[in-house]
C-alpha cells in the first residue's frame, strides 16, 4: 500500500520542485562511488520508521564530526559485482576483485572500530547499533592479504611462484645478453636498421634491413609495411624466448589456482559481505547527509503528534537560492487544513509554496532541510501540486486545462495525509467562474481533510478563508513606502495585490495609473479596501488581546499572594495551637504528679471505691481532651498542606499564561553542597508582601482596665494573646485565666481584657500591606547595596527587592553585600539558596568584587 501511494512522491512531482538537483548534492558528499549510486537512487518515503531512523543516524553523524574523533569512513573500491560472482560455485575472483574485497574489509572493520571507540563518549546509539550488528571480517581479511601485499597491491613471492618467477628473470637475462651481442657489433651497424631490440607480439626482435638478411640467421616475424625492414628472432634466442612463454604460461596457471583456491574459501564469507556492504551503504549515505546539514546550517526535522501540534518551519531558505534566499517563518495556525496565501506579484507567494514541497520531500528522503531548530513537518503519502503555466500544446491544451488536468489528479487521488499546492487558483479565465471553481475544489479538498496551501489574487477567496473555520489567511508582507516586498509570510491577515502601486513603480504612465484609481473608486465594492481595513482590525484585535492577557495576569498574580497571604495566617494559627498543646500537655503532666501525691495521701487514709473513680475518670477526661486538640492539630495541618496545593495549581496556571513566577521545585545552588529539600510554604516565603501585625478587636472601645477585669469577662492572655475567660482574681495582681477545660495564672499586665466579647467567636487578624511593594511606580534595581546593614534588615531589603523583580518581570540583578566577617553574605546566600523564583546565584568575578558581589538570576 505503501509503495502504491509514494508514486505521487517521486517522478514528475520530485523533478518539478528539484528534489532531484538537492538529491545530486547530497550524493556528491558520499565518500565512496557506491554510497554516491546509492543515494541517487532514493526517492522520498511515506515509512515514518524508516525515514525516522534515516534521520536519527544523521543527527548522530553530526555529532560525530563535530567531535575529536577522526574520520571513521574511508572511500572503498566497488565490490557489489563481487559478491554476484563469488555466490556461484566454482567461480573465481581475479586478482584485482580480490584485492578490492580485501579493501573493504579493512576499512569496513577500521568503520565499525571507530564508531564503537566514539560511542564511549558520544550519544551515538543508533551508529552504534549498527557497528555492533556488522560481522567481523578479519578473517577474510587475513586470508586475502596473506596472497596480496596490502601496500602493493601485487601478489607475494609465495613459495609455489618463487622458483617460477626465478626462471623467469634468468631467463629474460639470457635474452637480454643474446640481444646485447648484435646490438653492440660494430660491424652489424650497416645491418641492423636500429640498435634497440623491438617488442613484437611479446618476443624482443632485431630490425634488419631486408637487403641485409642472410648476415643473421633466424625466425622472421614481421615485415614492415615498406618492405625494407625485417623483424628477426635470432637462433640462439628462439629457444630461451619459447622457455620464456612456457614458464609465463605456468606463472598465470599458479596464479589462477591460488585465486581459485581464495576464493573457495572465501565464499562462507559470502553473507558478511552482503550485511556488512549494505551497513556501509546506510551509514555513507546518512553520513552525506549529515555533512550537507552542516553545508546549509539546516536541521532533520522533528516528528510530531498531528492530533496535538501543528506543522511548523522556522526561517526556511530555499536551498537553490544560497544567499538570496530571504529566511521565512511559516507557522500552520491548530486544526486549519487550507491555508490562502495573498500578495503582490514577486512577494515570495511561489517560493513559499515550492519550499514547503520541497522541504517536505527532503524531509521524507532523510535529509535535513534548510532551517532552524524545533522545525516539524508531517508525514505526507503524496503530494500534488498545480504550480506556473503548464500549457501543453502536444494536447492542444489552454493554460487552463492544463490545469484543470492538474487539478482533477489531485482530487481524485487526494486523501488525508496528501498535500496539495495550486499557485494562483482560480486564475485563466472568467474571474467570477475562477472564483466558483477555486471555492468548490477547496470545499472538496476539505472534505478529504488534505492538507492545502493555495496562492490567490481573488478578493472571494479571501473572503472564503474568513468565514471557514478549518481555512486560515495568510499574506506576503508589502512595504508601501519603497513599494517593495519583505518576502515575510504574515499568518492570520490577507494580503492586498498592489497592484496599481506596483505598475507605477515599473513605469506604467501616470495618467493611465490616475485612470484605474478612478476605476476602482467608482465600484461599490472596493475588496482591498475592505482587506486593509480587516487588517488593521485584526492588527486592533491583537493588541487588546495582548491588555487583556496581562491584566489577566496581574490580577493572577494579585490572587496569588493573597492566597498565600491566607496560607501564612493559617499557618499562624496551627503554631498557636501548637503551642497551647504543648502547655496542654506540660500541665497534664504536673496534674498527674499532683494526683500520684493524691493517690498516696488517700492510701494512708480510708480510700473508698468513689475517691478511686472519681480520680481515674479526672484523669481519662483530661488526657481525652488533649487527645482531642491533636486530632483537631492535625486536621489544620491536612487542610494547610492543600491550600498549598492549590497554591501551586494556581502558580502553574500563571505560568502557562506567560508569567514568571517562583515553582516549588528543588533548585540548584553553588554555595550549598548538602542542599536540603525546600519547605512546602518555601512559595509563600517567598512572597512576602503581608505580615500579620497584630490580633486586636475594631470594635473594641478603650476603658479602664480595672473595670473590665471581672470574673466571666473575656480576655487575651499571655504573650501568645490567647483568648481565655477569666475565672477568678488569686490575688493582687494575679487572675486565673480558663483556656476550654483548662485554667493558668497570669499577671495582670500579661491580659488584655475584651469589650462585649462571646466566647465561640473567633480573633480577627489585621494584615497590613507593605506600602512599599503597592507603590506602582517602584522598580527593582539592577544593583542592590547591603552595605552597613544588619542581617535582618538587609533580607527585608532582598526580600522587597524580589517582589519588584516578580512584579516587573526583572530577570538579574546584582547584590553588593561586601566581605567582612562574612556574615551578611552568608545571611544573603542562605536566604537566596531557599527562595523558589531565584533560578541561580553566584560570585562576581575578582575584577568585579569577587565574593563581595553576588549576581543573581530569576525564572
Amino acid at each position: 500500500m505503501s509503495g502504491e501511494k509514494d508514486i505521487f512522491l517521486k517522478g514528475q512531482v520530485a523533478h518539478d520542485f528539484d528534489f532531484y538537483r538537492i538529491r545530486e548534492k547530497v550524493a556528491s558528499l558520499a565518500v565512496s562511488e557506491e554510497g554516491k549510486f546509492f543515494l541517487l537512487s532514493r526517492e522520498s518515503s511515506s515509512d515514518i520508521d524508516k525515514v525516522s531512523k534515516l534521520k536519527s543516524l544523521g543527527r548522530e553523524w553530526n555529532n560525530y564530526l563535530n567531535s575529536r574523533f577522526p574520520s571513521a569512513l574511508k572511500s572503498w573500491p566497488p565490490v557489489k559485482e563481487i559478491f554476484s560472482v563469488l555466490k556461484v560455485d566454482g567461480a573465481s575472483l581475479s586478482h584485482e576483485q580480490i584485492f578490492s574485497l580485501g579493501l573493504f574489509c579493512t576499512y569496513t572493520d577500521e568503520t565499525c572500530g571507530c564508531i564503537k571507540s566514539a560511542s564511549l563518549e558520544l550519544e551515538i546509539p543508533e551508529l552504534f547499533k549498527i557497528a555492533q550488528s556488522m560481522p567481523s571480517l578479519e578473517n577474510a581479511r587475513n586470508k586475502i592479504f596473506s596472497v596480496i601485499d596490502i601496500s602493493t597491491g601485487e601478489i607475494k613471492d609465495l613459495p609455489a611462484i618463487r622458483e617460477i618467477r626465478k626462471k623467469i628473470a634468468s631467463l629474460h637475462r639470457e635474452i637480454e645478453s643474446a640481444l646485447k651481442k648484435y646490438t653492440s657489433d660494430s660491424t652489424l651497424n650497416s645491418v641492423l636498421q636500429n640498435n634497440v631490440p623491438a617488442l613484437k607480439a611479446d618476443r624482443e626482435l632485431l630490425a634488419v634491413r631486408s637487403d641485409h638478411r642472410n648476415y643473421i640467421k633466424g625466425i622472421v616475424h614481421e615485415v614492415s609495411s615498406s618492405g625494407q625492414t625485417l623483424y628477426i628472432e635470432p637462433e640462439e634466442i628462439v629457444r630461451a624466448n619459447n622457455q620464456l612463454v612456457q614458464e609465463e604460461f605456468n606463472l598465470q596457471a599458479e596464479l589462477k589456482k591460488i585465486f581459485k583456491e581464495l576464493s573457495d574459501s572465501l565464499r562462507e564469507y559470502c553473507s558478511d559481505f552482503l550485511l556488512c556492504h549494505d551497513s556501509m551503504l546506510l551509514l555513507d549515505s546518512t553520513c552525506a547527509a549529515a555533512k550537507y546539514q552542516s553545508e546549509v546550517h539546516g536541521v532533520f526535522a522533528e516528528n510530531y503528534d498531528t492530533e496535538k501540534e501543528s506543522p511548523l518551519i522556522l526561517n526556511a531558505r530555499h536551498p537553490l537560492l544560497a544567499e538570496k534566499a530571504v529566511p521565512v517563518t511559516i507557522n500552520f495556525m491548530f486544526g486549519k487544513k487550507v491555508m490562502i496565501i495573498t500578495g503582490p506579484n514577486t512577494g515570495g507567494k511561489t517560493v513559499t509554496l515550492k519550499t514547503v514541497a520541497l522541504f517536505s520531500l527532503m524531509n521524507q528522503a532523510g535529509f535535513p532541510i534548510p532551517a532552524d531548530e524545533g522545525t516539524r513537518l508531517p508525514f505526507f503519502n503524496s503530494i500534488f501540486a498545480d504550480i506556473g503555466d503548464e500549457q501543453s500544446i502536444d494536447e492542444s491544451l489552454s493554460t487552463f486545462s492544463s490545469r484543470m488536468k492538474n487539478i482533477a489528479l489531485a482530487l481524485e487521488n487526494a486523501d488525508e495525509k496528501s498535500l496539495v499546492l495550486l499557485d494562483e487558483l482560480g486564475t485563466g479565465t472568467d474571474p467570477l467562474e475562477g472564483g466558483a471553481i477555486a471555492m468548490a475544489v477547496l470545499d472538496s479538498l476539505l472534505e478529504k481533510n488534505s492538507f492545502v496551501l493555495v496562492t490567490t489574487h481573488h478578493g472571494v477567496l479571501k473572503n472564503y478563508g474568513y468565514t471557514n473555520s478549518k481555512c486560515v489567511n495568510a499574506s506576503v508582507e508589502f512595504n508601501s513606502e519603497s513599494l517593495r516586498p519583505t518576502y515575510k509570510l504574515l499568518v492570520g491577515v490577507s494580503g492586498e495585490s498592489h497592484a496599481i502601486d506596483i505598475a507605477l513603480n515599473s513605469g506604467l504612465p501616470q495618467n493611465v495609473v490616475e485612470q484605474a484609481k478612478s476605476y476602482i473608486s467608482n465600484q461599490q465594492a472596493d475588496v482591498s479596501s475592505l482587506i486593509k481595513g480587516l487588517t488593521e482590525k485584526h492588527i486592533e484585535l491583537e493588541e487588546l488581546i495582548k491588555k487583556q492577557n496581562e491584566k489577566q495576569n496581574e490580577l493572577s498574580l494579585k490572587e496569588l499572594k493573597i492566597h498565600s497571604r491566607e496560607i501564612k495566617m493559617l499557618q499562624k494559627e496551627i503554631e498557636l495551637n501548637q503551642i497551647e498543646h504543648s502547655q496542654s500537655s506540660a500541665f497534664l503532666q504536673e496534674m498527674r504528679s499532683n494526683l500520684e501525691n493524691l493517690v498516696r495521701v488517700l492510701r494512708e487514709g480510708e480510700i473508698t471505691r468513689e475517691k478511686t473513680l472519681s480520680v481515674r475518670k479526672f484523669i481519662s477526661d483530661t488526657t481525652k481532651e488533649i487527645d482531642e486538640q491533636e486530632e483537631n492539630i492535625e486536621e489544620k495541618k491536612l487542610l494547610l498542606e492543600k491550600e498549598i496545593s492549590n497554591l501551586q495549581n494556581e502558580e502553574n496556571k500563571i505560568l502557562q499564561n506567560g508569567m514568571r513566577l517562583s515553582s516549588l521545585k528543588e533548585k540548584k545552588s553553588f554555595s550549598s553542597k548538602n542542599k536540603k529539600l525546600k519547605s512546602r510554604l518555601s512559595n509563600s516565603e517567598a512572597l512576602k508582601n503581608a505580615s500579620v501585625l497584630k490580633i486586636e478587636n475594631s470594635n473594641e472601645k478603650k476603658f479602664e482596665k480595672e473595670e473590665l477585669l471581672k470574673e466571666g469577662a473575656e480576655v487575651l492572655a499571655g504573650n501568645e494573646k490567647r483568648k481565655g475567660v477569666l475565672v477568678r482574681k488569686v490575688k493582687n495582681e494575679i487572675w486565673q485565666v480558663q483556656f476550654g477545660s483548662m485554667k493558668m495564672n497570669f499577671p495582670q499586665n500579661q491580659i488584655i481584657p475584651l469589650e462585649n466579647r462571646i466566647v465561640d467567636r473567633s480573633v480577627s487578624v489585621v494584615i497590613e500591606r507593605d506600602s512599599k511593594t503597592e507603590n506602582n511606580n517602584e522598580t527593582p534595581k539592577f544593583e542592590l547595596r547591603l552595605l552597613g546593614m544588619r542581617s535582618g534588615e538587609a533580607i527585608k531589603s532582598l526580600e522587597h527587592q524580589l517582589d519588584l523583580c516578580m512584579i516587573n518581570n526583572f530577570k538579574k540583578f546584582s547584590v553588593i553585600h561586601g566581605k567582612g566577617n562574612g556574615i551578611l553574605q552568608q545571611a544573603v546566600s542562605d536566604y537566596l539558596n531557599h527562595c523558589p523564583s531565584v533560578k541561580e546565584f553566584y560570585f562576581a568575578r575578582p575584577e568585579e568584587g569577587g565574593t563581595g558581589k553576588t549576581y543573581v538570576e530569576l525564572f
